[in-house]
């Protein structure tokens, strides 16, 4: 019997554990970017994370941006944070948040400086960050010590009959180990939502559900759109998946057998002294879904995936797995597990789940998933409305 590999973390003040070390250069806004990405250019190891949003937004709106920015920074995979901002009183707002965490975090505002006065600053302190980071040691960690994703993208036929349930293996193992998994795509429910209703915990958790899932479709129903196109996408079309009701069945396949313990709003923390599956209300674009959920906490991701997605996060490393040997010879470097021996009869989903743990075990040790390893750094908020 092989004998598992000892796992190692980063243990953080408010005892979260990540498995990365990264120290951040975090833009409130838009404007913020350019000054952020030259810090980050100044002290090579750093990582400036840009994005598109932060001014005139309301409501809201803008506390989920403010919750995805002070999640971000509170990300047990982050070491240290330099909030850049245009204006005193967001930035202030962000580094407040992040400090809760105990870690690191200093914050600079433009208005009144100039890009390059903040940039020498902002570098100073970051240069200093990097250094104490760099001392920080892993320790032992479990399971139960972190926090999972999960979420599906490009799926085909391949994905419900292989990738999805290996997932699910993993879902399941985390979980009896005592650990936490979000998983989310609240539109990628439909036609299997009641699935995951019967297995919430309790009344109060399948109402909170079925409450967020009735309101999510109502947007959408609003607008008397077509879907067809965008969900199911073309890929997942090509794929075989001919329709939601179908692209459901995988998205849920993926989800373990395990009790849906809570239902957490777009990058909400769950409670610590709860642990088990949670959904969380989201978009099913990769990209938005995943900076969420990273915004929440979670250390690692599990991305199946049937026609291929060169999705990656800055924060939070990405393992794609795929049971669809096409992918696997035309996209192999953005593959971490083949499970396409699934399909061939090779072998059962169990051992399927055992090569998928070995990969999750590598992975929060330090080994690069291949995401990281091309540089797919994609971070994406998620904006609920029109701005001011």
């Amino acid at each position: 019997m092989a004998i598992k590999p000892r796992l190692t973390g980063y243990r953080r003040p408010d005892g979260m554990v990540g498995i990365r070390n990264h120290v951040v250069i975090l833009p409130v806004d838009d404007l913020s970017n350019a000054a952020a990405e030259a810090v980050s250019k100044v002290v090579p190891g750093t990582m400036a994370l840009p994005h598109a949003y932060g001014r005139l937004q309301f409501g809201a709106d803008l506390e989920l941006t403010f919750q995805t920015l002070i999640g971000t920074g509170k990300n047990p995979n982050v070491a240290a944070v330099i909030v850049i901002g245009i204006e005193p009183n967001w930035t202030n707002k962000v580094v407040e948040g992040i400090k809760l965490s105990g870690k690191p975090v200093f914050g600079i505002a433009i208005e009144g400086q100039g890009d390059l006065k903040v940039i020498e600053q902002a570098s100073r302190v970051a240069q200093a960050f990097l250094q104490d980071a760099s001392e920080i040691e892993r320790e032992p960690v479990q399971y139960g010590d972190m926090i999972l994703s999960i979420k599906c993208g490009e799926s085909d036929t391949t994905s419900g009959l292989g990738a999805c349930p290996t997932t699910s293996e993993a879902v399941d193992r985390w979980v009896e180990a005592g650990g936490t998994v979000f998983f989310g795509e609240t539109s990628e429910l439909t036609g299997g939502e009641y699935l995951i209703a019967d297995r919430c915990i309790d009344d109060a958790c399948r109402l909170a559900f079925q409450t967020t899932y009735d309101k999510y479709m109502e947007v959408i129903e609003s607008t008397g759109a077509n879907l067809l196109g965008s969900q199911p996408t073309q890929g997942n079309i090509a794929g075989g998946l001919s329709t939601i009701e179908e692209k459901a069945m995988g998205n849920i396949a993926k989800t373990g057998s395990v009790p849906v313990v809570g239902v957490l709003a777009p990058a909400q923390e769950p409670d610590k002294n709860k642990p088990g599956l949670y959904f969380m209300d989201t978009s099913s674009a990769a990209a938005e879904c995943i900076t969420l959920m990273a915004a929440a906490g979670a250390a690692i991701h599990l991305f199946p995936t049937g026609q291929g997605n060169v999705i990656g996060n800055p924060i939070e490393p990405v393992i794609k797995l795929t049971a669809n040997p096409k992918t696997v010879a035309t996209m192999g470097e953005h593959i971490d597990l083949d499970v396409s021996g699934l399909l061939r009869l090779d072998y059962e989903l169990p051992e399927a789940g055992d090569r998928l743990m070995t990969v999750i075990d590598r992975t929060i040790n330090g080994r690069l998933t291949a995401a990281e390893s091309l540089g797919h750094r994609e971070f994406t908020f998620t904006k609920l409305y029109i701005s001011a």
